[in-house]
């Protein structure tokens, strides 16, 4: 039987995965009492883990070895068609609501993208639960993935520093590949992260609960936290009853989706040392801590001007405001601190939103949940700026920083700005699409950023006026779901998979 399932697919795997997870919600909704909700999940999970039994059988009649290439069509393959399993229990559950709608929630919530098409009171807990439940599920695809599938084939960011040292020696990514095979590769990385994963979650939960927070709504913030979907049942977390403890125990949860050293080497005494000297940190840091204190400078001579230099409160409000959103914004999560709207006021700021935008396209760090150019590239990008200035200065100057070093400079900042460019692309072709269906420059310029740096509260907060997702048309819907599956899995990913070279090889 263990070698049955070794030898199914990915994306059977993944199906019966998704059949296994509805039963989540199903027993929240017999926990709950809302009984007809469970029996929707519990009768769908049957349903879908049947027929993925079946193919799973099917498909050993002339079983084929596991490849690279397999695999990574198995991941686009899942963010296609997956949703539209995801969403059978949900579109029983919601009612009176169109397919298109529970179709792009689905996707919104798999590639932790997080948009709000319905509002919260629309259905029970239960089905919040399940939204979460794919949000947290898609984050820690991305975590597995990013290890077992992406750095092999020196894509998702590891391009930058495409080379890795073994024991003193540069291995190339063709001998690591040969190193296990996919599937082997793909075992150890579930059986390596996602005990971490749940343990990260599990503490957060906890911590939430016992910071006042009500149990389910806790599980689904700190599910949200962890995939950086930000999915909420209750629209945020502005007037719950954690307040700022909570909004700080999120915090300290967000530094696990600015790099993947927090979670992947483990947690000991040499931990912090590692953390402080990943370039992705500080990088992040330092965005973290110069935007908020140049918003609290020109709050600081707002204040100035209304005469309110002595209301030592709303100071510190703003600034915890803007300190807790940028973090999120720059996970590319999407929680807003309930000081936010103080921290924007306070001094008359009038749109804001610009700020985050530049947050989201920096992104979080390489092989984590979160989106956008990912931190790694923009350093590659500076280091490579400031070499430029330095060689104007000094023409025949030597820079140090060793072999890595001259490697993210020289071919790690080229590769970062083909992917910049590709981005850019991206979200041309996409503005480009929801022009065609009617949206404005604005609305289809934030809606595109948000999609692709899978950020999807930036519609509620960066323009001057919220944008709803359910007003779009079914062609705006249908781009913006296309545009989230392309922010999740990456425009080289995309280029790498119809690569005729690649299928090849």
């Amino acid at each position: 039987m263990a070698a049955w399932f070794r030898n199914l697919p990915l994306f059977v795997v993944l199906i019966l995965l998704s059949a296994g997870a509805m039963l989540i919600p199903a027993a929240a909704g017999m926990m709950l009492g809302d009984f007809r909700t469970g029996r929707l999940f519990f009768y769908s999970s049957l349903l879908v883990g049947v027929g993925a039994w079946l193919i799973g059988i099917a498909l050993q009649a002339h079983p084929r070895p596991p490849t690279e290439r397999t695999h990574l069509v198995a991941m686009f393959a899942a963010y296609l068609v997956l949703p539209v399993i995801l969403s059978i229990p949900m579109q029983q559950a919601v009612g009176n609501t169109r397919f298109i709608n529970v179709y792009f929630d689905m996707v919104s919530a798999f590639t932790t993208t997080g948009a709000v098409i319905f509002e919260p009171d629309r259905f029970g807990m239960a089905v919040h639960l399940w939204r979460a439940t794919v949000g947290w599920l898609g984050g820690l695809l991305i975590w597995i993935s990013a290890m077992a599938i992406l750095a092999p084939l020196n894509l998702g960011g590891y391009e930058v520093t495409s080379e890795a040292h073994v024991q003193g020696r540069v291995v190339s990514s063709t001998q690591q590949m040969r190193a296990a095979r996919p599937s082997e590769r793909l075992r150890r990385s579930t059986a390596k992260l996602t005990p971490v994963y749940v343990t990260l979650t599990a503490i957060l939960a906890i911590l939430l609960m016992s910071a006042g927070e009500d149990p389910i709504i806790a599980t689904i913030h700190a599910m949200s936290t962890l995939s950086t979907s930000g999915i909420s049942p209750v629209a945020g977390l502005e007037g719950r009853p954690g307040g700022i403890l909570a909004e700080l125990l999120i915090f300290l949860f967000l530094f696990f989706a600015l790099s993947r050293r927090t979670f992947t080497s483990g947690f000991g005494r040499h931990f912090i040392e590692r953390v402080s000297r990943d370039r992705e940190i500080r990088l992040a840091l330092f965005a973290t801590i110069l935007v908020p204190t140049l918003l609290f400078a020109r709050h600081w001579m707002g204040a100035w001007e209304v005469d309110e230099l002595t209301d030592l409160g709303a100071a510190l409000s703003a600034l915890w405001g803007s300190l807790f959103t940028v973090l999120s914004f720059l996970t590319t999560t999407g929680f807003v601190s309930e000081h936010w709207d103080a921290a924007a006021s306070w001094s008359g700021l009038g749109t804001p939103g610009i700020v985050l935008i530049g947050l989201v396209l920096m992104g979080g760090g390489v092989a984590t949940s979160a989106g956008g150019l990912k931190l790694l590239r923009v350093y590659a990008l500076y280091k490579h700026g400031a070499r430029e200035l330095g060689k104007l200065i000094y023409p025949h100057s030597v820079a140090g920083a060793g072999r890595m070093g001259r490697r993210i400079r020289r071919e790690g900042a080229y590769i970062a700005w083909i992917f910049f460019m590709l981005f850019i692309i991206a979200m041309a072709a996409t503005m480009t699409g929801l022009a065609a269906t009617g949206l404005r420059f604005e609305p289809a310029m934030i809606l595109s950023i948000a999609a692709l740096s899978t950020t999807g509260s930036l519609a509620q907060v960066a323009g001057e006026a919220p944008i709803a997702y359910v007003a779009l048309s079914d062609a705006a819907k249908l781009i913006l779901a296309a545009a989230m599956v392309i922010g999740r899995i990456e425009t080289l990913v995309l280029i790498a998979l119809f690569n005729p070279a690649f299928w090849r090889s």
